[in-house]
């Protein structure tokens, strides 16, 4: 035996014996507070690297969830309390360790949504980036917790953890516990099975079952449609997809996808039949083939301790985005005229929006780690570089798959996104751009077709030709207010001293070009006062394009008088032939039956198991 072998048979029993162990208590969950003891067994390491989360799956910037952590205290299976060090604002290093460290802290978190911790009487909601610390050297130790609930609460947990038989939640490692967000409620839990697959909601909100049940359905109809577009449920790990649903008056809107569940929260109140209600469970749950499974290189492995930058945000975020709209037509949940209107400003925005002249959709985003729900005080020029990466891959999606019906009869958009969860079914063939791009061509069977669009349209910057791929579905692309006069200031906030502008002035509209930005009071407009916004509108609306007025504006250089020349508001809007009273003939009546229409592979099935 060679010594290198013999060398493997001693470390590996070592090696085995490394595991975490998290026990939450919620004794002053009135006061938002958790007391959580994490065990970290088979210590090798001297010292002992401690960490909290800096960024989040499906988040791409950076969150600092140190800050919430506090009354920290390392000590060994003996109650002897170790030496510890804070060598950065994230970081703990323990030292004296002998093979087992216990560390108890107590965690704040008051913020219901797919990224923070909310701990309250009435539930815990756990996202485990922003509530579990980790050790460096355990990312791949199998993990294991236990939850301590309110006495009377009636609290239990939901999450896509394995269930044990002591009671306990297990993962196999650090990246799919910190992916596996945990409601720890007294919720209303729907479920129901497709094919060997159980979905289940964990519902905490304040209505009644009816409109849960409903809910339900709705959630049920989104699953079978978006299963339609890829022909098959991904495999999920514990045979089940859980939606961990919020909807209490304090919780914010938001949505954030996981490899087998999805955080949907916001102050909302069900009403049974409200598309406010399902759109984003439609948009999330698309996630589970598009991002968490069809996954971009660039987001492989995800490092907790950095914000991860990814060029391929607007196939995973925002061709997810088109998908999530179309879903909800094709289920029935919305008509054509709406539908039109929700794609209206994905597309307004690629072509009137100055950003695009800047950043192609690849440079759009790689910039998410500084708009994804970043912080920062100082001001920024996003009104005039930056088109969001949902926007722009809306917009991309529908056009290319108009695009593709009309040029490939029988293709689709639906048949890239087969090709792409065939040839990249998981996280361990990742994908890059040149992926997308080669999928793209097989396909449609039109390689040169695919480098077009992406030399011209991903890495370029020209856009698509959206008015002829919507003609051949019978929409139009028109301006939305002909005639009108606009300012280019989306922000203008009136006051006793004037009307200060309070954005950035867009390029090449008329207050940029008359020189005036954020921050400068517009005192008299033409000799007049205008003190509200409506006022703002009505004076507007009796001027024309190319007319000139003159402004009195208070600038950071003092007092001066500007001329403004109005040019006609660039916003588009999409519409249907119908209403543009043109007439739809049997072509057009095809294109949108092969798109817009079901593609559901089962009916709904029986929801059970509603406690």
């Amino acid at each position: 035996m060679n010594i290198f072998f013999s060398f493997l048979l001693v470390a590996l029993p070592l090696y085995a014996q490394k595991s975490v162990k998290y026990e939450l208590r919620f004794d002053n969950a009135a006061h938002h507070e958790a007391t959580i003891r994490a065990t970290f067994s088979g210590v090798t390491e001297q010292p002992l690297e401690l960490r909290m989360s800096r960024s989040s799956p499906g988040r791409y910037a950076l969150h600092e969830f140190a800050k919430n952590v506090y009354s920290l205290h390392p000590f060994g299976p003996a109650g002897q309390s170790l030496a510890v060090t804070h060598p950065d604002p994230s970081g703990w290093n323990v030292s004296g360790a002998n093979g087992t460290v216990i560390v108890e802290y107590t965690l704040y978190g008051d913020r219901v949504d797919g990224t923070y911790a909310a701990i309250d009487s009435t539930h815990a909601h756990l996202n485990p980036p922003a509530a579990l610390i980790w050790a460096r050297g355990f990312e791949n130790a199998p993990v294991s917790l236990s939850f301590v609930v309110p006495e009377g609460s009636n609290w239990r947990a939901a999450t896509e953890l394995a269930p044990e038989p002591d009671g306990t939640w297990s993962a196999p490692n650090l990246e799919q516990l910190m992916d596996s967000p945990i409601e720890l409620s007294d919720h209303q839990q729907p479920e129901w099975k497709i094919e060997n697959q159980t979905f289940r909601l964990a519902l905490h909100q304040r209505g009644t079952e009816a409109e849960a049940k409903v809910f339900a359905q709705m959630c049920q109809a989104v699953v079978l449609e978006e299963e339609g577009v890829f022909g098959s449920f991904p495999k999920y790990d514990t045979g089940t997809y859980t939606f961990l649903v919020d909807y209490l008056p304090y919780a914010s809107f938001d949505g954030m996808e996981h490899r087998d569940s999805t955080v949907i929260s916001g102050p909302l109140t069900l009403k049974g039949d409200s598309t406010r209600d399902i759109g984003t469970v439609s948009h999330e749950f698309f996630h589970s083939w598009n991002v968490r499974r069809i996954r971009p290189k660039s987001l492989e492995p995800f490092d907790f301790d950095r914000a991860d930058m990814s060029g391929e945000l607007w196939f995973a975020e925002g061709f997810t985005n088109y998908y999530g709209i179309l879903t909800l037509k094709r289920a029935g949940f919305s008509t054509l005229d709406e539908f039109a209107s929700e794609m209206g400003p994905a597309v307004n925005a690629v072509l009137t929006a100055p950003g695009r002249l800047v950043h192609n959709v690849v440079e759009m985003s790689q910039l998410a780690p500084f708009v994804d729900a970043a912080r920062s005080i100082d001001t920024n020029n996003f009104a005039n570089t930056f088109i969001s990466y949902y926007t722009y891959g809306q917009a991309l999606a529908l056009g290319l798959d108009l695009m593709i019906r009309q040029h490939f009869p029988g293709k689709s958009l639906d048949d890239w996104m087969r090709t792409m969860w065939r040839e990249h079914p998981d996280i361990n063939k990742p994908y890059t751009l040149g992926d997308l791009q080669q999928a793209l061509g097989e396909s449609i069977g039109d390689p040169d077709f695919a480098r077009q669009v992406f030399d011209e349209h991903v890495y370029g910057k020209t856009p698509l030709d959206y008015s002829a791929a919507l003609a051949s579905a019978g929409l139009v692309l028109r301006k939305q207010h002909v005639g009108a006069v606009w300012l280019g200031a989306r922000n203008i906030n009136f006051a006793d001293k004037g009307a200060e502008i309070a954005s950035n002035t867009l390029r090449d509209s008329p207050l940029y070009k008359a020189g005036l930005d954020i921050g400068d009071r517009i005192e008299r407009w033409d000799g007049k006062q205008i003190k509200n916004s409506s006022d703002l509108d009505s004076w507007l609306a009796k001027h024309k394009p190319g007319e000139q007025v003159s402004l009195e504006a208070e600038t950071r250089a003092g007092k001066k008088t500007v001329t403004l020349t109005f040019s006609e508001n660039p916003a588009l809007e999409i519409v249907t032939f119908e209403r543009a009273g043109q007439s739809v003939t049997p072509a057009i009546t095809a294109v949108r039956t092969a798109w817009l229409s079901s593609k559901a592979l089962h009916p709904l099935p029986q929801i059970s198991a509603m406690p």
